[in-house]
């Protein structure tokens, strides 16, 4: 059954989706803005943490952003391919939740499934709207796309002011213990090593760019236009 939401965010694994707009979520959701939040891997192969602890983890996270929902789908970790059948099951979510915008991760990522993700979003937003693409389903052509950033810091085509929203992204971060903190038994990652710090300090910096205290950055294939007087506040 279709439903009509605001804004679905996707995510190769469970976390990226907090790491690169975690504020903005918090931030729309706080407006009475419907959001669902799509995870397109288990993330089975984590170096920390298992499968069950990833999903008990990314409901956590989700609660605290305010999102309406949040969907796991079942591409393989490390199989995040244009393929088809990846298509279709990302199709499917989109023509679910009927969104008015979609996000995805940004291209350019020292990760590859955040790569992969990003191509992956940007075929299936276009094979949405075609109605003979799967005609079981209903076509759905969102009105916009955009990318977030996770790993690494890029300059961005536009921001948003995540001030009053900062610790809200900080503590969904924190909901993933099993990522971001070094437990009995884990090893030593990227993520355990101060990186939630540094992602805080990201947006600071975005923001500072700005001329925001804090802010988080994107990008789109298409020009943005303004719904303001460009001499006003």
């Amino acid at each position: 059954m279709s439903q009509q939401i605001d804004i679905l965010a996707f995510g190769a694994h469970a976390d990226d989706v907090e790491i690169g707009m975690g504020g903005t979520l918090a931030k729309y959701a706080a407006e009475g803005k419907k959001i669902v939040i799509c995870d397109m891997t288990t993330a089975e192969l984590s170096s920390n943490g298992t499968v069950s602890d990833r999903k008990e983890e990314a409901l956590k996270a989700a609660t605290i952003l305010g999102a309406l929902k949040r969907v796991t789908l079942d591409i393989p970790d490390r199989g995040i391919y244009i393929t088809d059948e990846n298509i279709g099951k990302i199709v499917k979510v989109i023509r679910t939740y009927q969104p008015k915008a979609i996000f995805a991760p940004y291209d350019q990522d020292r990760h590859p499934d955040h790569g992969n993700a990003s191509r992956l979003v940007k075929e299936a937003f276009f094979s949405a709207g075609i109605r003979k693409f799967d005609p079981d389903i209903s076509a759905h052509k969102a009105q916009h796309l955009y990318f977030y950033m996770i790993n690494g810091f890029h300059k961005p085509q536009f921001v948003v002011d995540i001030e009053p929203y900062i610790q809200t992204k900080v503590e969904s971060l924190q909901a993933y213990g099993s990522q971001f903190t070094q437990g009995v038994g884990g090893v030593a990652t990227p993520l355990t090593e101060g990186y939630i710090e540094a992602v805080e300090a990201r947006e600071r910096i975005m923001g500072k760019d700005a001329g925001l205290r804090y802010a988080e950055g994107f990008f789109s294939y298409n020009p943005l236009i303004l719904h303001q007087d460009l001499l006003g506040d």
